[in-house]
């Protein structure tokens, strides 16, 4: 032991004991038998409150993740109980209504040492988890074939079992930051808290507001604004359809005064070659009736001609997919943003074998991109239009009914190879969709789909 530690450089030995430090306070508080006693107990009144966040560590670095993500949830007002996974068996799932799993991957696609035993007794076993949402944040090193591999045998794992995934798996490629700041965005979703502070400041580079129009004036929803933004001399301005634009509010850390508040993530509606990202933002308002901090900032805080705070985040994820087998988009409200860069993409590869289904709440207002629309429908390069505006009849309409309406057509498409990109709301959109989608395809051809990459997801 010697030995080695004399071939360290202090600065190696000084990291080295850090994370060892980290790992074994880590698991001892987490291991320790009072906090095993804090586990969801059956019978227990907080158990459709109550968040399991476990973990599957095996330098550290994911029982620390799972932390941070316990400390924002608290803060939050959100009540959780953390464990380790080896601590979660298939009762302490069957009790849980929300959990959300921070996995590590060793070795060749393997499970962390300490998640031996839950893989050996749950992963081989059948559970009913048909009462159980849940969110994957894998770790992984794409270096390695089996990339963040444990983290999606688990997510199938629950798929399979009947859970319901709030949102794809959140991949970390080495520790990236823009990956742990979109799951950190996710948190903030699911615990309706747009402020929590950001883990670790991101660097932002300056773009420029150069255009912003309402395009749903007269609507029952909120003001929806067509936002564009040019890049300036520094900043890289090269992404693809599915990216996401980060947002600083106020461009606050450039202030002589950092706030460092926390980001916004916008899907961009546009590619490069329009020489500017695009962005759909709703004016959202706070209970006090005030602009909410991010969208408040881009439609009317900042003027035309401002510097905007922004760094892209690549979203490989939701990328076009590749050949030209058809694709399914599926859509509500300013998710319509992703969609339409996607339909970009693909209209520019000469793939016209599209499938927009698409809702809002009135024809008259909130038709959004209509036009365009129409111009790539009429053109034959957006083969087949439904849009479902759920206020212009009595009976409350969704696209989730679309969905079911459609069946003969999904399942012919999909058995025509067709991938299924769904893009908005978390909160109600994302899982009627998943659900009717599962009703016309049958669970297992969801989750072959979702094995294989050809249903993915953009929701917030």
């Amino acid at each position: 032991m010697s030995g080695i530690l004399a071939g360290l450089s202090d600065a190696r030995l000084y990291s080295a004991c850090v994370v060892v430090i980290l790992y074994l306070t880590t698991c001892g508080y987490f291991l320790w038998p009072r906090r095993r006693a804090a586990l969801i107990q059956p019978g227990s009144d907080k158990n459709a409150s109550t968040t399991l966040i476990a973990f599957a560590s095996q330098t550290g670095f994911a029982a620390e993740l799972a932390t941070r993500t316990a400390q924002s949830l608290q803060a939050a007002g959100t009540p959780v109980v953390l464990a380790s996974l080896q601590e979660v068996d298939d009762a302490i799932l069957r009790q849980s209504k929300s959990a959300l799993f921070v996995l590590s991957t060793t070795g060749e696609g393997d499970a962390p040492d300490p998640a031996a035993a839950f893989v050996r007794d749950v992963l081989d076993s059948s559970v009913s988890l048909k009462d159980l949402s849940y969110g994957v944040l894998a770790l992984g090193d794409r270096e390695y074939d089996q990339y963040c591999a444990f983290g999606h045998r688990l997510d199938q794992w629950l798929r399979h079992q009947g859970a319901t995934a709030l949102f794809d798996v959140v991949e970390v490629d080495n520790g990236d930051e823009g990956a742990l700041r979109h799951w950190q965005h996710q948190l903030s979703v699911l615990s309706n808290s747009p402020d929590l502070p950001d883990w670790e400041a991101p660097r932002y580079e300056r773009w420029r507001l150069t255009a912003r129009q309402l395009i749903n004036p007269g609507s029952a929803g909120d003001a929806c604004f067509h936002i564009e933004l040019q890049p300036q001399a520094e900043a890289n301005a090269t992404w693809q359809a599915g990216d996401i634009a980060e947002i600083d509010p106020r461009n606050s850390t450039w202030d002589d005064k950092p706030e460092t508040l926390p980001h916004r993530e916008y899907s961009i509606a546009s590619l490069p070659g329009d020489g500017a990202i695009h962005l759909l933002a709703r004016q959202m308002r706070r209970p006090d009736g005030e602009p909410g901090l991010g969208s408040g900032w881009l439609t009317a805080g900042a003027k035309v001609g401002d510097d905007i705070a922004l760094r892209v985040r690549a979203n490989p994820n939701f990328h076009a997919p590749k050949g030209t087998a058809p694709l399914i988009l599926i859509g509500n409200g300013t998710g319509i943003a992703g969609l339409r860069a996607l339909l970009k993409t693909r209209i520019a590869a000469g793939n016209h074998r599209n499938w927009l289904i698409f809702g809002e709440r009135h024809v008259a207002h909130d038709r959004f991109y209509g036009n365009e629309i129409d111009r790539w429908r009429e053109s034959g390069q957006l083969e087949r239009v439904d849009l479902v505006f759920s206020r212009d009849q009595s009976e409350r309409r969704y696209v989730q009914h679309q969905v079911r309406d459609c069946a003969a057509d999904l399942q012919r498409w999909v058995a025509d190879g067709a991938a299924i990109y769904v893009c908005g709301s978390l909160q109600g959109m994302a899982p009627a969709v998943d659900a009717a989608l599962t009703a016309v395809l049958g669970a297992d051809t969801v989750e072959n789909l979702a094995i294989a990459g050809r249903y993915r997801r953009d929701v917030y």
